[in-house]
C-alpha cells in the first residue's frame, strides 16, 4: 500500500520557519548597512534590571534566575537585589565614563520600587525599554484569555507614568513568546522587541495588528550564559566579546554595518572581582576607530531610515 501523495503537500514548506511573519532572508544577499558617523560596528548593551518575588511562579514557567530553595529564599533573594543596590551603577559607571549611552530593559516592578535608580538612568541619557511587570511574568502560549495582553500593557504604562517616556522596546522574560505576542506589541505601540535571536541584524515582523522590527538581541554573548551557565570566567567573557567584535569589523569592512548585543546582569557583571575587567573591555571596545556604542532606537532609526 502506498501513501496519498496529498500525505506529503504542506503549504507551509519553505525556506525558514513555516509562517509568513517574515521572509527568509541570507546576510549575504542584502544591501549593506551604513551606519551613522561612517562606523561598521554598533555595540548595543542591553542591561536587564530585574525583579524576582520572593515566591516564584512555575505557571508557564520558572523564569532564569528565580528563587531556587525554599520560601523564604533570602539567598538568592538577596544576591538578586545586589544588582539593583550596587551591580546597576557599576555598570552604568562604565559605560559613561567613555561617554557610551545604552538600554535598560526594566521590570515595571523595578521602576515603582525604585523611582530614583529610575531617575539616575534617564539622567545617563540611556534608553528604558519595558521587560514585563516582574520576573513572575514569563509568557507563553497556554496562558489564560487576555493574561498576556494585561501584562504586556501594565508594563508598558507603568513604564510610561513613572519615566514620563513611552517605551519603543521590548523584551521578554526568557526572550519567551506565545503565538500572540508580536502582535499584541504591535497593538500597544512598541515599535521594536528583542526576543527572536534568528539574525545579527534588524528585521521587520509582520503581525495582523502591522509590523513591528525585531533587533535580535544575542542570547550565547549574554553574561548569564557565559559566566553563569557555561561558568566560565570574565577574562574568558571579555575575549569572546572582543573576538566577536574583530570578526564582525572584518565582515562589515566588505559587507556593510554588523551589530554586536552586549546582554549584562547587574548581579553577575557588577561584583567587584569582575567589574574591574569589564571596565578594561568597555575602554577597549570605545577605543575601536570603526565601532561605538548605541541604544535599541538608535539602531531602529538608522535601520528604518535605509528600508
Amino acid at each position: 500500500m502506498t501513501l496519498d501523495p496529498s500525505y506529503l503537500e504542506y503549504s507551509m514548506r519553505r525556506r525558514g520557519m513555516d509562517h509568513d511573519s517574515y521572509p527568509y532572508s541570507a546576510l549575504p544577499t542584502r544591501p549593506p548597512l551604513r551606519w551613522p558617523g561612517e562606523r561598521l560596528l554598533l555595540i548595543w548593551p542591553v542591561i536587564s534590571l530585574e525583579y524576582f518575588p520572593m515566591v516564584p511562579s512555575d505557571l508557564p514557567f520558572r523564569a532564569p534566575g528565580h528563587m531556587q530553595t525554599a520560601y523564604p529564599d533570602y539567598r538568592h533573594y538577596t544576591a538578586r537585589e545586589y544588582g539593583t543596590r550596587i551591580g546597576i551603577y557599576r555598570l552604568l559607571d562604565a559605560f559613561e565614563a567613555v561617554g557610551a549611552r545604552i538600554s535598560v530593559a526594566c521590570n515595571a516592578a523595578i521602576a515603582q520600587r525604585y523611582p530614583a535608580l529610575i531617575q539616575d538612568i534617564l539622567a545617563g541619557g540611556h534608553e528604558i525599554i519595558a521587560h514585563a511587570t516582574d520576573m513572575n511574568a514569563a509568557i507563553a502560549s497556554n496562558m489564560p484569555a487576555g493574561a498576556e495582553a494585561a501584562i504586556i500593557g501594565e508594563a508598558i504604562e507603568t513604564l510610561h507614568s513613572l519615566t514620563g517616556q513611552r517605551p519603543r522596546g521590548w523584551l521578554s522574560i526568557a526572550r519567551s513568546q506565545s503565538f500572540e505576542t508580536p502582535q499584541l506589541l504591535a497593538e500597544a505601540g512598541i515599535e521594536y522587541m528583542c526576543d527572536w535571536v534568528n539574525d545579527e541584524l534588524p528585521y521587520t515582523f509582520a503581525t495582523p495588528a502591522g509590523s513591528i522590527v525585531n533587533i535580535p538581541l544575542n542570547h550565547e554573548l549574554s553574561d548569564r550564559q557565559i559566566i553563569n551557565v557555561q561558568q566560565q570566567s570574565v577574562d574568558s567573557y571579555a575575549l569572546q566579546i572582543e573576538d566577536a567584535a574583530a570578526w564582525l569589523l572584518a565582515e562589515a569592512a566588505t559587507g556593510g554595518g554588523r551589530m554586536l548585543p552586549m546582554h549584562l546582569t547587574p548581579y553577575i557583571m557588577g561584583l567587584p572581582y569582575r567589574i574591574d575587567a569589564f571596565d578594561r573591555l568597555v575602554e577597549r571596545l570605545a577605543a575601536l576607530p570603526a565601532a561605538g556604542f548605541a541604544t535599541g532606537s538608535d539602531i531602529l532609526d538608522a535601520w528604518k531610515a535605509q528600508q
